[in-house]
């Protein structure tokens, strides 16, 4: 890339954040209702994402060898106990996270 093709990609990439910031804002101003469809979005998008996640990262397990998905479904159960007692999302996806990546280096050593 030259100069020139490097400045108009980064004011492109300048104007698409700055519009997608400015977006719902321009869409639903605070003087109108937002849509119902946008609430039911904000209220279970976020749950059905983390749900689709999971479902993600148990596809390849094998229950029937290894380590029979121990780790996963330990990683899991924690997730929703951790979601249950704080009802924050981020907090659940980070400590699951971490936890899941603490516990697949503990629990070979077990076997």
């Amino acid at each position: 890339m030259n100069t020139t093709q490097q400045i108009i990609t980064i004011l492109f990439i300048a104007a698409s954040t700055i519009a997608t910031r400015a977006l719902p804002f321009i869409l639903f101003p605070s003087q109108k209702h937002t849509p119902r469809f946008v609430q039911f979005l904000g209220k279970y998008l976020a749950s059905a994402v983390f749900g689709m996640l999971i479902i993600y990262c148990v596809k390849d397990v094998s229950f029937l060898s290894g380590n029979h998905g121990v780790p996963q479904v330990i990683g899991i159960a924690f997730c929703v106990l951790l979601h249950l007692w704080r009802k924050n999302m981020f907090l659940t996806i980070a400590g699951g996270t971490l936890f899941y990546m603490v516990i697949i280096h503990i629990i070979p050593m077990l076997y």
